[in-house]
């Protein structure tokens, strides 16, 4: 599983569409089939009523309520982030991470590169349904 899955695992009830989509078995399952699909997904996804949306995830209110979250800056330090929420906080760990969500810069520079994680963190995590404030925002 990959950080930002386990990110989203801490953060999102099991059953969130952004955590079920990000789950070994979801991504496995297409992979494990050695056969071709009967019908193209495109028209199956058309044919049936939109799924519900999930409904948003408050983000600081699920965050704030976890072991340590007033003790550390979490709303603006990814190493914080990680802490809270009991994932490795290590440089190489931010590196993975960095590598997962596409950054472009020199991770030798782990001050540069830290601010672009957590700003990326939370768009991400606004951008699968969780509401974050706008002071978590870039």
């Amino acid at each position: 599983m990959s950080i930002f899955s386990n990110i989203l695992a801490r953060i999102f009830p099991p059953s969130h569409p952004a955590v079920v989509a990000s789950s070994p078995a979801a991504s496995a399952a297409p992979a494990t089939s050695g056969a071709a699909p009967a019908q193209p997904a495109a028209p199956a996804a058309t044919s049936a009523a939109p799924a519900p949306a999930a409904q948003p995830v408050d983000v600081e209110s699920v965050i704030s309520k976890m072991p340590g979250a007033a003790s550390l800056n979490w709303k603006t330090s990814i190493v914080d982030l990680l802490k809270v929420l009991g994932l490795d906080s290590g440089l190489e760990a931010r590196k993975q991470l960095a590598h997962e969500l596409g950054y472009g810069g020199n991770t030798q520079d782990s001050a540069a590169m830290n601010i672009w994680l957590h700003q990326e963190v939370v768009a991400k995590l606004a951008a699968n349904g969780g509401k974050v404030p706008e002071s978590m925002k870039a």
